[in-house]
């Protein structure tokens, strides 16, 4: 009896677990990075946003800044730098990927920031790997990434 108990237990166990966190989640599936001139859309999770070609629920503006090009990028690697649970993965002259990790339950938020060359703006994407809402943690990340540039004077 109780070998059936804990078959059943396991069963519901990985039954709940795929339906809260997708093991095929669209970030596997989906390549980060900039492809002609724009970051990646977001999926139709409410766990992600961007800041080029968005519709009203995925769409958050890009950061202006009014120094050259090298400076802003060196400043948000200063300030990536200091975001909690947060590690630089990829650095090229006009594009940075980072990851942050949430505290508890260690889940894995991708950020992207683009530099595109004709225009004086960070363009932003962050989202979650997994699950269907981050309770606004990569919109607020974002924000806050925006006022230390802000107050940063770049």
């Amino acid at each position: 009896m109780n070998r059936f108990i804990l078959i059943i237990l396991g069963i519901l166990i990985t039954i709940s677990g795929n339906l809260m966190f997708p093991a095929a989640s669209w970030a596997a599936t989906s390549s980060l990075g900039v492809k002609d001139g724009y970051l990646s859309p977001c999926p139709e999770t409410y766990n992600c946003v961007v800041s080029q070609n968005a519709d009203a629920t995925h769409a958050i503006a890009p950061i202006a800044y009014h120094t050259d090009l090298v400076t802003a990028r060196e400043t948000l690697l200063k300030v990536l730098s200091v975001v909690p649970r947060t590690q630089v993965i990829e650095k090229e002259d006009n594009y940075i990927r980072a990851e942050s990790q949430s505290r508890i339950f260690k889940f894995i938020d991708d950020l992207e920031f683009y530099f595109p060359s004709d225009e004086q703006v960070i363009h932003l994407r962050s989202a979650a790997r997994v699950g269907e809402s981050d309770l606004g943690v990569n919109r607020r990340r974002l924000e806050q990434i925006r006022l230390a540039m802000r107050d940063l004077n770049v």
